[in-house]
């Protein structure tokens, strides 16, 4: 009887470890406002791999801002996507040996499945009647946007206002740097993330005008419905594509690469795009985009490439150390 038992026990035991073994688990680290996004996101990718594999999958996730999130996978965070809201934050993946060179050539848009732009967010009412970026730099203004070295959210947030500034002065740069200077002198508080500022604004009743993507303002309309915040579109903003990779170093440990870039692969199917579009994001596939055109209001858009010659020259002008982000920051760097 004895020997009975323990040989039942050997065969749980090996049992256990084969079942668990067909479990599959992937960890995307992405940026700070996508949290309800993912929610949604993961569980629907889950169903379809079951479907099409016969085998379960558990995605974790882990967010923060979207610079800080690059670095903590290159600090050995494990995780085998990236889902962030800037290119450079991969292509610092990149320089890191994570990630292989060609990664914005794997998927279609240059690996961006969909995109969005920084908007304005005002209190009910508009009482400072805030209509455009001009408006960001008055004197009285109180201006909330996450920090720019840590976020991609507030990265694009001082582009945008950099562009604008650009297109009303004929591209004189010293009249555009005295304007965003005026705007950053307006921030009474940076915070590392988009989450973060929206907390700021919103809860702690910061400022007078928040400055976020505008795949963010559904979910904040939501969560703070009582707030009656309202959206101002300006006249122009900065496209801001959301680009996605494998980390090739880390599902090569871990064997998940197929998972892995099924799971990105997913984001550009129909029913990808459909949750990304119900969640305020602005999509490539034109069936969803007709579908959901009428919430989309059309704007101006110009992009990092057209406007300021591509990341590497906005890192090594705006973003590097010395640059014209700390020049304008000052002592608040």
């Amino acid at each position: 009887m004895k020997k009975r038992l323990f040989l039942f026990g050997l065969l749980v035991s090996w049992a256990v470890p084969a079942a668990a073994a067909e479990t599959t688990e992937l960890l995307n680290a992405s940026y700070d406002v996508s949290r309800e996004l993912f929610a949604q996101i993961n569980p629907a990718f889950a169903s379809a791999w079951q479907a099409k594999t016969g085998r379960t999958i558990a995605i974790r996730q882990s967010h923060g801002g979207s610079s800080k999130q690059a670095r903590a996978v290159a600090d050995g965070l494990q995780a085998d996507v990236v889902t962030f809201n800037q290119a450079t934050d991969i292509q610092f993946l990149v320089k890191s040996g994570l990630v292989q060179p060609d990664w914005s050539t794997r998927l279609p848009n240059g690996g961006s499945p969909y995109y969005s732009f920084p908007v304005l967010l005002v209190r009910a009412g508009n009482p400072k009647q805030i209509r455009d970026w001009d408006d960001l730099a008055k004197p009285g203004v109180g201006v909330i946007f996450a920090n720019p070295k840590t976020s991609g959210n507030g990265r694009y947030t001082y582009l945008a206002a950099y562009a604008y500034a650009l297109g009303r002065n004929g591209k004189d740069d010293a009249k555009a740097r005295a304007f965003v200077g005026k705007v950053l002198g307006n921030v009474p508080v940076f915070d590392t993330g988009g989450r973060g500022a929206t907390t700021t604004f919103v809860e702690r009743h910061l400022g007078d005008v928040l400055v976020t993507f505008e795949s963010e303002i559904g979910t904040i309309r939501r969560e703070y419905q009582q707030a009656q915040l309202q959206v101002v579109y300006p006249t122009t903003s900065l496209r801001a594509d959301f680009p996605v990779a494998v980390v090739d170093a880390v599902v090569n440990r871990h064997g998940t690469r197929a998972a892995a870039e099924a799971y990105l692969q997913y984001l550009y199917s129909e029913p990808g795009q459909e949750i990304l579009a119900q969640n305020f994001n602005r999509v490539r596939n034109e069936a969803v985009l007709a579908r959901h055109r009428s919430e989309f209001p059309a704007i101006q858009l110009s992009s990092v490439e057209e406007t300021f010659g591509g990341w590497d020259q906005v890192g090594k002008v705006h973003f590097a150390d010395g640059g014209v982000l700390d020049q304008l920051l000052g002592d608040r760097r």
